[in-house]
């Protein structure tokens, strides 16, 4: 449950401030020591650890929704019956973009320009210009071969508003990838 002083502060930072949702949230995490770059959007409130000092987020990264940061492990503590943890750092390199539903394990590192597929599970890291997806997650192309496979389908929408992009988009079926 929210308390009063949150919803206050979120109505402040979004009225008040002009701030949106994904800037208050990357404000928070900023605060509680999670490293993160410029221009970055993030869409999920799951980015958040216990350990978010273990962390880092490059420049121009795009973490959309429901995507999970895991920086530990206490599975060991099934069999150990001690309070252990297995803990590693998250580090997301510059130009990454990270689909709906992911999962980050700990020890991983996405290095620049890396786009990891809605509901893949990221257990190892990746080099440059990967594209990723599955569960676990596999390396199944480059980012220049995925814009080869997909440059006729590409729609510009830069500085459209919502209304003007909708039209846009339906006016040009032809650019529409179909399944």
């Amino acid at each position: 449950m929210m308390s009063f002083k949150y919803k206050l502060k979120t109505y402040y930072l979004k009225k008040i401030k002009k701030m949106s949702d994904s800037d208050i949230l990357i404000e928070h995490l900023r605060k509680i020591g999670t490293k993160v770059g410029n221009n970055c959007f993030i869409f999920s409130d799951k980015v958040e650890t216990t350990e978010p000092y273990l962390v880092s987020i490059g420049n121009n990264v795009t973490i959309s929704y429901n995507v999970s940061f895991n920086t530990h492990d206490d599975s060991v503590e099934a069999y150990y019956k001690k309070d252990t943890l297995t803990v590693g750092k998250i580090a997301i390199g510059d130009n990454c973009f990270i689909g709906v539903g992911s999962i980050l394990l700990p020890g991983i590192t996405l290095a620049d320009n890396c786009i990891v597929g809605a509901g893949s599970v990221v257990t190892k890291s990746f080099e440059k210009g990967s594209v990723i997806a599955g569960v676990p997650a596999k390396r199944i192309c480059s980012v220049e071969e995925l814009y080869e496979k997909n440059k006729d389908y590409i729609i510009d929408t830069t500085g459209k508003g919502f209304q003007e992009r909708r039209e846009y988009i339906l006016s040009h079926p032809e650019m529409m990838k179909s399944v």
